[in-house]
């Protein structure tokens, strides 16, 4: 069985004091049903870290460099996370291929410095509004994972996040069904190329204005093991309703 994962993603959001909200969060969930992952900015790692000593909570980093180390002024490289504390990482996350650039070949060499380094690599796949409208959503997905995700990627250092670009902080959400095609569209293909027992093991997290409003019917969807989050992490009351949800489903 996978087991179901609440991942939260600051951003560029939050200093010390925000870490209060962090322990409040592992005060209510001392014995979580579900695995809970909570990626600060970088500058909050280590500190996070000792923030969570239980183990209850895993900490993220936010992105990694492709190179162990180096002359890359203002990089982290996956190393440098596991050593402040880090056991996964986002990569591909929609605003690093909108704002920096970045393509699927890049996402896949960064992915392979985070499973060589020990990370677990949560990468993100999703359309824009244009190409869903356009119908090509299941094109533009296959072939960010095919240029993202690398060979060597398992059930224990592969994480798979489908984040619609345009359902990420505007309130919109796909459909159930729209949601429910795309993850069975992404398993099929991992176990089309994997092989059915590593395709079946990875874990499929929905992304884009999931709140404890909503969280129970889109857990419910088929093949949905879980959420990557954004704006409601930041608060524990927030992000503690859609754990609830995904304990229940």
């Amino acid at each position: 069985m996978r087991r179901k994962l609440a991942a939260g993603n600051w951003k560029m959001n939050g200093t010390a004091a925000d870490l209060s909200e962090l322990q409040a969060l592992s005060h209510m969930h001392a014995a979580p049903a579900v695995d809970i992952l909570i990626c600060p900015p970088a500058t909050l790692i280590h500190r996070a870290k000792e923030k969570v000593p239980g183990g209850n909570i895993q900490i993220g980093g936010q992105d990694c460099h492709a190179a162990n180390s180096g002359a890359h002024t203002g990089d982290i490289s996956a190393q440098m996370l596991v050593d402040a504390g880090a056991s996964a990482v986002i990569l591909g996350h929609s605003e690093r291929r909108e704002d920096h650039g970045e393509q699927n070949e890049d996402v896949r060499a960064k992915s392979i410095a985070a499973m060589n380094g020990g990370l677990k690599a949560i990468i993100c796949v999703g359309e824009s509004l244009e190409q869903r409208e356009a119908a090509n959503t299941l094109d533009i997905i296959g072939g960010q994972m095919s240029g993202s995700i690398p060979d060597q990627a398992t059930g224990e250092n592969l994480i798979v996040a489908y984040e619609p670009i345009w359902a990420i902080g505007t309130g919109k959400v796909p459909t159930l069904d729209e949601i429910g095609q795309v993850h069975d569209f992404i398993r099929a293909r991992l176990e089309r190329r994997f092989g059915e027992g590593v395709g079946r093991s990875v874990r499929l997290l929905y992304g884009g204005s999931v709140k404890p409003s909503n969280a129970a019917e889109i857990f419910a969807v088929s093949n949905v093991d879980g959420a990557l989050v954004g704006g409601a992490s930041l608060k524990a009351d927030d992000f503690s309703g859609i754990i609830q949800a995904l304990e229940k489903a």
